[in-house]
């Protein structure tokens, strides 16, 4: 296959801006960019799709530049509902660090900063070298714009889509960039930006969008309950993330090992025939948990997240680290103790059960487990003696009711 075949195999190709694109992708080397607002100081799961075409692009020996946001930052892309919330500039140079570091370090781009030749044009400039080229009819019938007109739009907002535009040019100008490729979401951004080189500079530039990568219900990739799932491993650990790759909808694994890893047709035809053989024993999901986990974070990374995820499981934890325990049981009911207990009291004052006769029919019918060892002696003492690097107590009732004892 050629790489646009490849690309449209995956499902990354939403918008093309020329059919002249498909050849030059595959014939020619281009020189092509892909940008990030500085929200926050990581990436997060969700940028992740749109990361890996620039990578896949470069492997074919194309030109990637990251682009990160700090003038475009401080103004906000439109939301389809309301204005976006300014951040400080304060928070803006932080983010830009975060995100300048982790992508030379996990996709090793070259990064530049949209700020470093925003902050000295004059407003009279901006209007009369971009603002110029661009008819407002034509900003009108954005459909980002558009859909805000009867809600109401800033003029601080409008602007975004000219200032998105400059940044094309200004790369075209000063390093050779043809192609702009992003999320179907940025589309009236990129041809924004096509438009204004045609005018100012009489240059054709290109533009390429790959659909939002949504799971089985229609909702974003990585959005888990208004949490993201950050790229950053001190952020979001590889346990957390390998949770929720393992857990991806069958309906969806296919398409997602498809668009989020590096594997051949044929070998993800081979997992599929597999995954539909036997879907109970999740080969799909763990291959996909293996080959995101290992791109961003390293393979030890990854066999740790699954020995985590095996001992919870099993209920083999007491081998786990203070660390370890930390990333998989964040979200687990805990306490904190500073002294014995017995456990009988443990359970009932802390709620894990209802009552000491509970508590007590619950131990002597090996249905309590700490760290890791079924105890039915209910006279068994839980003091920090036995806590895992004298931090943690594991605590699991039945097969998955995990809880957690702290000690300072």
């Amino acid at each position: 296959m050629t790489l646009f075949e490849d690309l449209k195999w995956r499902g990354l190709v939403k918008d093309v801006s020329s059919p002249e694109l498909e050849k030059k992708l595959n014939e020619e080397k281009l020189t092509f960019y892909i940008g990030t607002d500085p929200t926050a100081d990581s990436m997060h799961i969700g940028h992740f799709s749109s990361f890996l075409i620039a990578t896949r692009l470069a492997r074919y020996g194309h030109h990637p530049i990251l682009l990160i946001g700090g003038a475009t930052g401080l103004i906000g892309d439109p939301k389809p509902s309301n204005e976006r919330p300014m951040i400080t500039k304060e928070e803006v140079e932080k983010n830009v660090e975060g995100l300048t570091r982790q992508a030379k370090e996990i996709f090793g781009f070259e990064v530049v900063n949209n700020y470093d030749w925003t902050k000295d044009v004059s407003i009279l400039d901006f209007l009369r070298d971009y603002g110029k080229y661009i008819n407002v009819n034509y900003m009108l019938d954005k459909d980002i714009i558009a859909r805000r007109l009867d809600s109401g739009i800033t003029f601080c907002e409008f602007a975004y889509t000219l200032l998105q535009g400059m940044d094309f040019v200004v790369l075209n100008e000063t390093k050779g960039v043809t192609l702009q490729v992003a999320g179907s979401d940025q589309w009236g951004n990129i041809t924004t930006g096509i438009e204004m080189a045609r005018k100012k500079n009489d240059v054709e530039l290109y533009g390429m969008t790959m659909p939002l990568v949504l799971d089985a219900n229609g909702v974003k990739f990585g959005k888990t309950e208004g949490n993201a799932l950050w790229l950053d491993k001190n952020k979001t650990s590889s346990y957390q993330l390998y949770q929720y790759l393992i857990n991806t909808d069958d309906r969806s694994v296919i398409d997602y090992l498809k668009m989020l890893t590096f594997l051949s047709k044929e070998e993800i035809e081979d997992i599929e025939a597999k995954h539909l053989e036997a879907p109970e024993r999740r080969l799909a999901q763990k291959r996909l948990a293996e080959e995101i986990i290992t791109f961003l974070h390293d393979h030890e990374e990854y066999e740790k997240a699954k020995q985590i995820s095996e001992s919870l499981f099993s209920g083999q934890v007491g081998g786990l680290s203070a660390k370890e325990i930390e990333a998989a049981l964040s979200d687990v009911p805990s306490f904190t103790l500073t002294g014995d207990v017995s456990i009988v009291d443990a359970l009932v004052n802390n709620g894990i059960c209802s009552s000491k006769r509970e508590a007590r029919e619950l131990v002597s019918g090996n249905s309590i487990s700490i760290n890791g060892d079924k105890i039915n002696d209910l006279d068994f003492i839980i003091n920090k003696s036995i806590a895992i690097e004298n931090k943690y107590v594991i605590i699991r009732r039945g097969k998955k009711q995990y809880y957690l004892i702290r000690y300072n």
